[in-house]
């Protein structure tokens, strides 16, 4: 089984992105916003998710590990 240890920030991280990327799809396809403001909004959000991925990925993608057992959440 392969496996991947990350530490709580990471984890933060990612989700952040995933919060950016969200949201910037949310204010693309939105309409309460004019579309001016919507579409800088929105193309800037999904700007930051995307180019803020990539440094997550090779960062998840260079730690991961051959697990052979479990590996115990508590010492």
């Amino acid at each position: 089984m392969k496996g991947t240890l990350l530490t709580f920030p990471e984890i933060g991280l990612i989700a952040g992105t995933r919060v950016a990327l969200g949201a910037g799809i949310g204010l693309l396809l939105s309409e309460r916003l004019t579309e001016d403001q919507r579409r800088g909004a929105g193309w800037a959000l999904l700007g930051i998710g995307v180019l803020s991925s990539f440094p997550l990925v090779m960062d998840v993608l260079s730690k991961r590990l051959l697990v052979e057992k479990p590996v115990p959440l508590a010492a």
